[in-house]
């Protein structure tokens, strides 16, 4: 049984999930990790202990600059290095496939992904425009080594290899691999809903890296279980607000980037429901795509149409009536199974982060 809210007996959802319960419900979404772990001790600069990785979302299995997806991005609170929203702001697409990673790896990771796109498309740069790669980032430097930058080309790619559209592995793994979450250990956290036929049958899915909160933060199905339970290791007293969550957005409603970035604005009350406040030092970064178009890149004498026969959403009142609520929900459940999957793990310098005792939290929600 997947590790998730679900076996908290929670029922605050008023939407059903996708068979998978996962970012792969919507129809060609692939995700594929890579999770580094290595070395225990003090830290060494440069040599570990490593406890990092990448994770990958691939709208579709296909050539993803030939064929790109509408798209739309949004910065919540931009303590981050987010790489390539800027064209994707301007544009409206995505056309490489996204990747997570840690914050120091943002710049390499990027690199790799922009060399398997030029091997792929030989065109980039020569015949054609260049091409805009996505990247974002949390930082694992409580349990990692971050400036030895860990994650290299090799690892990327095995991550794009390793992309399927079957269940998402969540928790302690690929770019969630040295994350933490409300002072417990967080990772990678994926759910989804499907909308009923009046709200179009459509699908939305999330994908989370989540590393943010502090552990009298925590809410739970509106139980506000950081009051009652903490860390063996939380501070006695407040202390301020330095994490971070990239939350990745898909369905396969055709929207426009401006519809697109209405769901990714509604973000930000999905990761409220699990207790954040969104603190000054927290980077929190939203990133959406539609599946529903593919787009053309032109390439050589190859014309594009000037106007795509395409069905879009005409009645968005009605559209958002369900599609807002299904993206609150989506990131909410996302946190809390990126909580609930995670295992305790050590880093460097004995640095430990718990895994959240469900049943504990199973016994507050039923009292």
């Amino acid at each position: 049984m997947k590790k998730s809210p679900q076996s908290l007996n929670l029922h605050h959802w008023t939407l059903p999930p996708g068979p998978l319960d996962a970012i792969t419900d919507v129809a060609g979404v692939r995700v594929g990790h890579v999770t580094l772990i290595d070395g225990e001790g003090p830290l060494r600069p440069g040599r570990g202990p490593v406890r990092t990785g990448a994770t990958v979302i691939l709208p579709h299995g296909g050539n993803l600059f030939r064929n790109k997806v509408r798209a739309a991005v949004h910065t919540i609170n931009g303590f981050g290095k987010a790489c390539g929203f800027e064209e994707v702001r301007e544009l409206g697409v995505i056309e490489a496939p996204i990747v997570l990673t840690n914050t120091l790896n943002v710049w390499l990771a990027a690199d790799a992904v922009a060399q398997r796109m030029v091997a792929q498309n030989p065109e980039i740069g020569v015949r054609t425009s260049s091409v805009n790669v996505v990247v974002g980032e949390c930082n694992d430097g409580y349990l990692n080594d971050m400036q030895g930058r860990h994650v290299h080309a090799e690892h990327v790619w095995a991550a794009l290899d390793a992309a399927s559209d079957g269940p998402v592995t969540e928790g302690a793994v690929g770019a969630g691999t040295g994350t933490s979450c409300f002072g417990w250990k967080g990772g990678i956290g994926t759910a989804s809903r499907v909308l009923p036929g009046e709200g179009g049958g459509f699908t939305v899915g999330a994908l989370v890296q989540s590393n943010f909160g502090r552990p009298w933060q925590l809410m739970v199905g509106g139980v506000h279980v950081g009051a009652r339970l903490r860390p063996p290791d939380a501070p006695p007293s407040p202390s301020p607000e330095r994490g971070s969550i990239m939350m990745v957005l898909a369905t396969d409603a055709p929207l426009t980037s401006r519809q697109l970035r209405r769901l990714c604005v509604r973000a930000a009350a999905g990761i409220a429901r699990t207790g954040s406040h969104i603190g000054h030092g927290s980077g929190d970064f939203v990133i959406a795509f539609s599946t529903a178009h593919l787009l053309p890149h032109r390439i050589g004498d190859e014309p594009v149409p000037l106007v795509a026969d395409a069905p879009t959403i005409l009645d968005e009142p009605r559209a958002m009536q369900w599609l807002l609520p299904a993206v609150v929900e989506v990131i909410e459940e996302a946190v809390l199974n990126s909580l609930c999957a995670a295992v305790t793990m050590t880093g460097r310098d004995g640095h430990i982060r718990y895994a959240l005792p469900l049943d504990e939290v199973r016994a507050m929600l039923s009292g």
